[in-house]
């Protein structure tokens, strides 16, 4: 019964990491080898709103299924 709680935890962690990253401008987040491949064909303003967006999906998604879950135990 907990597990879609740890679940929707993890997407809010990794949402807000994207998101603060994007903000603060990361190196080590930007210079990561997982995200070349956007940095390289968008640029790095490019790629800091494409993760700031991502974190805003994985924040929303969490809070989604949270809410649905919600309602199926009631």
């Amino acid at each position: 019964m907990g597990m879609h709680y740890i679940i929707q935890g993890i997407f809010v962690v990794v949402g807000l990491l994207a998101i603060l990253a994007s903000l603060f401008n990361w190196d080590w987040f930007f210079q990561s080898q997982n995200t070349q491949f956007i940095v390289n064909n968008v640029g790095r303003k490019r790629a800091r709103l494409f993760y700031a967006l991502l974190g805003l999906l994985m924040i929303a998604t969490a809070v989604y299924f949270f809410l649905e879950v919600q309602e199926a135990i009631q």
